[in-house]
């Protein structure tokens, strides 16, 4: 089934364009071509009936009021930018500012607050394009950034990010998706998680990466088994800086292929799992820390830790850090920035 619909005015004067995908009797989606947003995942679940495992909100135009990104494809550089500034090959740029002194998900006018051109849909697939002009947020060159949803027969969401540039300048796309895998606005630590990293990085008490990074072993960092969020939460000076879990974890190289997963997460309930795989080198945990007042998607409003982030992305301000282990996240003229992440819903 594809059927598409207007709703509400965006900040341009034009209506919010939406699109579901799926079968009725399947996983469906539904996308949004402003900030190109996944607004809803409803996963059929083994003994009857459907589950939300998305936050969201109550309908497009509210989302323009949320600051927490739900859903939204984010950039230029997706995570934190130290001092809102880049430094590369002797040159300097001042980038635009949004969180204190640094720039957050690429800055005030981010691509979350863009609408997307629709360039192509399908049954299964919807292609958005967005072009980002020289010097927009602070950024060098033109760039054209393309993402594409496809919803595959085995309840897969793939994400594909694709750009290019004609002037040399960082690129970090991700999606910005908070999972709730029990369907309901409660707490999301009790859910379990496991990550496929042995490394990551700590940051300040702004997100800003404060050491080099580190080992997870002996710290409550450490999902290489699956536990429980809750198990360790605020237990290392890393989270209570961050009032939780707001950091990036390196990747074991074999998750980079794609074909491994990066992560999986099960609902308390016992009746979903997530798994997650990305071709990117880093996945951005991030726990709902500061959710408190976002519209949430039954009324009212989303409490602090409603929902849990997976995005995969570049190590934050890694722009500033080229010594770190991971591909260069400074995209050329003539090449093409390239990532693939794909989120897999399992009714257990």
């Amino acid at each position: 089934m594809l059927r598409t619909y207007e709703s509400g005015i965006a900040p341009d004067g034009s209506p919010f364009r939406c699109v579901t995908l799926g079968a009725e009797e399947g996983l469906q989606i539904t996308l949004m071509d402003w900030g190109a947003t996944w607004l809803s995942c409803q996963l059929p679940l083994a003994a009857g009936g459907k589950r939300e495992v998305l936050l969201g909100c109550p309908s497009p135009t509210e989302y323009i009021h949320q600051t927490a990104y739900l859903g939204a494809t984010v950039g230029r550089y997706a995570n934190r930018i130290a001092n809102a500034t880049l430094t590369h090959q002797g040159r300097t740029w001042k980038l635009a500012a949004n969180q204190g002194a640094h720039q957050l998900h690429g800055g005030p006018g981010g691509f979350n607050t863009r609408r997307w051109e629709c360039v192509e849909q399908s049954l299964t697939s919807v292609l958005y394009r967005l072009h980002s002009a020289d010097g927009d947020q602070g950024y060098p060159g033109n760039l054209v950034a393309d993402v594409r949803y496809t919803l595959t027969d085995d309840n897969q969401v793939v994400i594909a990010y694709h750009a290019t540039v004609d002037k040399a300048c960082p690129v970090n796309l991700t999606n910005h998706a908070y999972f709730h895998l029990d369907g309901a606005n409660s707490d999301v630590r009790q859910q379990r998680l496991q990550l496929y990293a042995a490394q990551y990085l700590p940051v300040d008490s702004e997100g800003i990466p404060s050491a080099p990074l580190a080992e997870v072993e002996h710290t409550g960092m450490d999902f290489r088994q699956p536990k429980t969020i809750a198990q360790d939460f605020l237990r290392d000076r890393d989270q209570q800086r961050m009032k939780g879990y707001d950091h990036a974890f390196l990747l074991y190289p074999a998750c980079q292929n794609g074909d491994s997963p990066a992560a999986q997460l099960w609902s308390a309930d016992g009746k979903v799992l997530l798994k997650v795989f990305t071709t990117a080198p880093a996945l951005q945990l991030y726990t709902g820390n500061f959710l408190a007042g976002t519209p949430a998607r039954q009324g009212g409003e989303y409490v602090n830790y409603s929902g849990v982030a997976l995005e995969s992305e570049f190590l934050p301000d890694s722009p500033n850090h080229p010594q770190w282990p991971q591909p260069d996240c400074w995209l050329q003229p003539g090449a093409a920035y390239q990532s693939v992440t794909r989120y897999q819903l399992i009714a257990l």
